[in-house]
């Protein structure tokens, strides 16, 4: 999108940051994880990126990245950066057509560059998006289409195109259409000849959802939508006067040949000179009839004026007159640059038949390959594997191949007209079949490859996956026949596992899927159903996890291994009562207890089997049955008796409900915590459903309700930093702004809050209930600070997690933040109306949770109301805190307050400084007046909190 030559933008630190970022591969919400600030925010940085930098698109910012080798810069002053464009020629003429086009822009929605290969639309629509760029607040946004081959993928291809990734319980479509809602933006679609109906069907639907979106598109056929503006592309100008294309007369219009200097023209002598051609004024007839010959297409005069240093001009005219001539009738008849096709014909018979046979076997890669995955694919009879990288670099001496520099080193690409001509020629060979096939091989060897690395955390792991994924793409769709549906499921099954290490689990639900069709039999089919399943639950699709379990468990049955069902079909139990809240409807103790018979039939002598069925058991009980503790007992040792990582963790996680509805705290952490340790070493792929968040969720849940604020942190770090958490903001941050709203982290919550907010916004304002604390403790923190409208902003969100038609069980926790805020403003009755229910009645594991924390404030309202029962509940209370070091300074304090003891005041105020608990050391401060109350004042004023 540049001019050519280089360029020195001025790239500010923070953008500098976000390059850095975006070259490791990092989505636009982990970088705004990453430097703390909004999605959105990220999103104008890389727009302004790619204008700055002149690159096309967010593959391009990796490769300048890469080159640059940046790194995260510090907040500073303006740092200056001589970047190479993207582009690796200038742009050459077009202005009436660039102008024309960028006019269509305005007050249209939708606009098709139409016309033929090689006709320039990509390298037009790029110049043209960089001349609107500022008439659009949210950017313009590139999207490459050609690497993919599945109309299925094209919303998930924009939607990595753009930042955004997978999302729980969201398609990419849902995700895309969430981005594209409020945002005034041009999104530019190159190369959608190949995925018509799918781009149409999802061009119509951002468009009907987004009021300020335009869509640019190339196309070499129009997309056939009832708004589209067609803006067709043709060959460019020849003479000088005749801005729309050449006169159609032999003539440049002026009734001397070749006397003006057309667009075309312009084209040749700069790509000649490049070439290092020397062109004169006399030469400029002959380039005009070789330019006119080839219907004035750029990539017909690209490929003549890179055959000049070599030929000559003699030698193009020589060549090339034979073949136009055979032009004259045929080209116009069905509206094509039938010139091209002469163009690359001619082009490929003066290459020796090795350099041939390498450009036509290349054709079977989607995107970008190095000289070595060449090599595998293209090195066979009558071209050895040795000599492909020097026919690569002679290819693309001729323009036949675009070189390009990544950080992994040097790689090529055929244009799109060039490929699929190469891919004619393969075919017209007989060599399709073994090029897809060799392409089909390497791309599984790569695969098995990268999911042998280790650090899948790392950027140099996904960096390798982003390169590979579209051909293992391409390879699976060209498997897709008789024969070779084995394969098939060999390499399908390696891109699903890839796909969920990358964080993207409903490309690995339906990959898994996808395997199950090709599996050559039910054992294996039974076992990717299974994994499809694992997928579902990580994406928290619980109706879609029940569905797969089913299916795997009768593929199971069908493969002649009941026991293998009944594993299933105990998991489809397990799931209605264990995570009822992704299930649609609620669970049915009828349908639950038919399904565990129906395992039990099927399980025979299999162990993990009989595990399962405890499992589900343990959890079709109340928390509070006399029976719950021996089943999960029972659950719990044939688990362990099994072998089984994914059943232990499921028990361990019913141990640590149970021992939370007793009120052990300290017994519920470890419980959990020993499930994160017994995850730890197993490999991250989709047999773990949700076990690893799960795991790390209630280690976080239990370290809350035992007052270990610092392992709370560890452990909610750990969650927003887990790669299935990737896109998820909401989820990944929720428990983190828990822990930063107890710490009396007032900043750290906010920025939690923000990214929070903009995660939930994009995944459609899902309604959770689990997440519901969270927004009422940035409520909370608003309240103290007294910022009214920004606290009521946050329970408006508040009200909107309620869960349409279920129950939720949020009341005590919630009722804690509001009566914290209440005894904050010194208004302890209305902390005693929110407080109405006994903590001795909280009995439920979900409400055990935040027991000691409400018992605390049931016992300090009372003090500071002066209740006749104060008393009672300081004592009453005793127990319940006892295990949660910052609840029981609390209920100290509140004693002393009772006893008017300042220094038994002071003395809580010490714990809960040990305790990480800053806000209530510094409120026992002020609670114990005099000097110290002046020093708890300060404190808070500079927290921001108001202080009476």
């Amino acid at each position: 999108m540049t001019q050519g030559g280089t360029i020195e933008p001025t790239v500010s630190a923070r953008e500098a940051e976000v390059l850095a970022a975006v070259g490791e591969h990092l989505t636009n919400a982990e970088i705004a994880a990453r430097l703390f600030i909004s999605i959105r925010t990220v999103e104008s940085h890389v727009s302004s990126l790619l204008r700055k930098l002149g690159a096309n698109d967010r593959r391009a910012l990796v490769s300048v990245a890469a080159e640059q080798r940046l790194p995260a810069v510090p907040s500073g002053p303006v740092v200056q950066r001589r970047v190479a464009p993207s582009a690796l020629t200038s742009f050459v003429g077009r202005a009436a057509e660039r102008a024309a086009l960028a006019d269509a822009l305005t007050g249209q929605r939708l606009v098709s560059a139409v016309g033929p290969g090689g006709v320039g639309k990509t390298r037009l629509v790029q110049a043209v998006a960089a001349d609107v760029v500022g008439r659009f607040a949210d950017g313009v946004w590139y999207v490459d289409l050609v690497p993919v081959t599945d109309a299925e993928m094209v919303a998930a291809a924009v939607a990595a195109a753009l930042g955004l990734g997978e999302q729980q319980g969201r398609t990419a479509e849902d995700t895309l259409l969430g981005w594209a809602a409020d945002r005034q933006a041009l999104l530019v679609l190159d190369n959608c000849e190949h995925l018509l109906d799918g781009v149409a069907l999802l061009v119509e639907r951002l468009l009907a959802g987004s009021p300020e979106l335009v869509v640019l598109a190339t196309t070499r056929a129009r997309l056939v939508l009832p708004f589209e503006r067609v803006f067709p592309v043709a060959g460019m100008s020849v003479s000088g006067h005749d801005g729309t294309g050449h006169d159609g007369t032999g003539h440049d219009g002026t009734g001397h040949e070749g006397s003006g200097h057309g667009d075309a023209i312009a084209l040749f002598e700069e790509r000649a000179t490049s070439a290092g051609s020397v062109l004169s004024a006399a030469d400029r007839s002959r380039v005009a009839r070789i330019c006119r010959g080839l219907d004035g297409v750029p990539l017909a005069i690209e490929l003549a004026a890179a055959r000049l240093p070599s030929i000559g001009l003699d030698g193009l005219e020589d060549g090339l007159a034979d073949r136009l001539q055979l032009l004259t009738g045929g080209r116009r008849v069905d509206g094509r640059h039938s010139s091209l096709r002469s163009m690359l014909d001619w082009s490929c018979a003066l290459l020796d038949a090795p350099a041939q046979a390498v450009l036509r076997r290349v054709s079977a890669f989607a995107g970008p390959f190095r000289a070595d995955g060449a090599a595998a694919i293209a090195g066979w009879d009558p071209v050895s594997r040795r000599e492909v990288g020097a026919h690569l670099a002679a290819l693309a001496d001729q323009s036949l191949l675009v070189l390009t520099t990544t950080a992994d080193g040097t790689r090529y690409r055929a244009l799109e007209t060039v490929r699929q001509y190469g891919a004619e020629l393969l075919d017209d060979a007989g060599e399709l079949v073994e090029s897809h096939a060799r392409h089909l091989k390497w791309a599984q060897e790569e695969g098995v490859a990268l999911l042998a690395a280790g650090d899948i955390e790392g950027a140099e792991w996904r960096a390798r996956f982003d390169q590979l994924a579209d051909e293992l793409r391409a390879a699976v769709r060209r498997a897709d026949r008789p024969g070779h549906r084995a394969t098939a499921y060999d390499v399908v099954t390696v891109l699903a596992a890839l796909c969920y290490r990358r964080g993207m689990p409903r490309e690995s639900q339906l990959r898994h899927e996808q395997a199950a069709e090709f599996a050559p039999d039910q054992h294996l089919a039974a076992a990717a159903l299974h994994r499809a399943a694992g997928a579902a639950e990580t994406q928290l699709a619980g109706d879609e996890a029940l569905r797969l379990h089913r299916a795997a468990a009768d593929a199971a049955l069908r493969a002649g291994e009941p026991g293998v069902a009944a594993r299933d079909i105990a998991q489809m139990a397990e799931l209605m009562n264990r995570a009822s809240g992704v299930v649609s409807l609620p669970p049915d103790p009828a349908v639950v207890r038919a399904l565990i018979d129906e395992a039990r039939k099927h399980a025979d002598g299999d162990e993990v089997a009989h595990a399962r069925i405890a499992i589900a058991e343990a959890f079709a009980v109340a928390d509070t049955d006399p029976e719950v503790a021996d089943l999960t007992d029972r659950a719990l040792e044939l688990a362990r008796r099994a072998g089984n990582p994914m059943a232990e963790s499921a028990a361990l996680d019913r141990l640590t409900t149970v021992q939370l509805s007793r009120g052990e705290e300290r017994g519920a952490l470890a419980s959990a915590m020993r499930r994160t340790q017994l995850l730890a070493p197993v490999t991250v792929d989709a047999d773990l459903g949700f076990e690893l968040s799960d795991a790390h969720v209630m280690a976080a849940e239990s370290a809350i309700a035992a007052g270990d604020l610092a392992e709370a942190r560890r452990l909610a770090e750990r969650i927003r930093d887990l790669p299935l958490h990737r896109e998820v903001g909401h989820v990944a941050v929720a428990r983190l702004v828990i822990v930063s709203f107890l710490e009396g982290d007032w900043d750290g919550a906010l920025a939690a809050g923000a990214r929070f907010r903009e995660g939930w916004e994009r995944a459609g304002r899902p309604r959770v209930s689990t997440l519901r604390r969270c927004t009422h403790a940035l409520a909370t923190v608003h309240g103290l600070r007294g910022e009214e409208r920004e606290r009521e902003s946050w329970l408006e969100v508040f009200a909107a997690l309620v869960p349409l038609g279920r129950p939720h069980h949020d009341q005590h926790p919630t009722a804690f933040f509001d009566a914290l805020l209440h005894l904050h403003r010194d208004r302890p009755d209305l902390a005693l109306e929110c407080l109405a229910t006994p903590p001795h009645e909280l009995r439920a594991w979900y409400q055990a949770l935040w027991r000691p924390w409400y018992a605390a404030l049931w016992a300090e309202a009372a003090v500071l109301a002066g209740t006749p029962d104060a008393a009672e509940r300081v004592e009453a209370v005793r127990s319940l805190t006892a295990d949660n070091p910052v609840a029981s300074a609390l209920t100290d304090r509140a004693a002393a307050l009772l006893l008017r003891d300042a220094d038994g005041v002071l003395a809580a105020a010490t714990a809960l400084d040990a305790a990480g608990c800053r806000y209530q050391w510094a409120r026992s401060l002020v609670l114990a007046g005099g000097a110290h109350g002046a020093r708890g004042r300060s404190a808070l004023i500079a927290a921001g909190v108001t202080v009476s």
